[in-house]
């Protein structure tokens, strides 16, 4: 019974990605012209970022075995996904604590929780640069969709805020897994820097996924469902932000 039920969750999941998939195709190269049009600046951050970035390290380069065209578009891909999880992550978490600020059990594990997405997006916005990378163009998008999702579930009990996190968790948890297996191959100091710090990244990711199991997740109520569309709503964000 419950197999069945899961992969029904699954397949609503699936096609729920799929649709986004298909009309994001289309509207998202004229959000990209309409925001860029009504903020000129942040195109002029960008090219500033990558500019300064490579004045500073011109020296370095010209001393290391650069990146091959393959390689630098799969790290510039890897570090703009990143960032912008961790970015989705900071506003789940602002989300739920708008709701459950109250609350004195889980308050005060939300609070840690998020104070450990904050280095870590401090530590892609640093990374950044040093890499070149240009960031996203969606992240408006991911800040509202973030807080939404966050306060939304919070709204329907701790128990669902927490399967949000195990949901959530569980996708970036796999999403490192796999960066980290495409990493093995390039032979880096860079990479062998990056790395580690990945490596770190996905194990606190983990370690959230098992405080909100231990906080009743799998009780929340409609858990199957839920964790199935936020499931796929990651990885479709996911596939999304690695090309804009």
């Amino acid at each position: 019974m419950y197999t069945s039920s899961y992969l029904t969750y699954s397949s609503i999941g699936s096609t729920i990605h799929r649709k986004c998939i298909i009309a994001i195709k289309h509207k998202v190269p004229l959000l990209i012209s309409s925001y860029t049009h009504k903020h000129p600046s942040y195109l002029t951050y960008s090219s500033r970022l990558i500019s300064t970035s490579k004045r500073i390290n011109s020296n370095n380069d010209q001393n290391k075995n650069p990146l091959t065209p393959k390689q630098k578009q799969l790290i510039d891909c890897m570090i703009r996904i990143d960032q912008a999880g961790e970015i989705g992550a900071n506003y789940i978490y602002k989300g739920q604590l708008a709701v459950l600020g109250s609350d004195e059990k889980i308050s005060p594990v939300i609070k840690e929780m998020w104070e450990q997405e904050k280095l870590h997006l401090k530590t892609f916005d640093e990374i950044m640069p040093r890499f070149r990378v240009r960031p996203t163009i969606l992240r408006p998008i991911w800040e509202a969709l973030g807080f939404i999702l966050g306060a939304g579930t919070a709204m329907m009990g701790k128990e669902a805020a927490m399967a949000c996190t195990e949901a959530v968790e569980t996708t970036i948890g796999e999403h490192y897994n796999d960066q980290l297996r495409d990493l093995l191959s390039i032979e880096h100091e860079d990479i062998d820097e990056l790395r580690k710090i990945i490596k770190q990244f996905r194990d606190d990711e983990l370690q959230h996924l098992d405080t909100a199991v231990d906080l009743d997740a799998k009780k929340a109520p409609f858990y199957g469902p839920l964790t199935a569309i936020i499931h796929h709503g990651c990885k479709a964000a996911i596939w999304i932000t690695g090309r804009f």
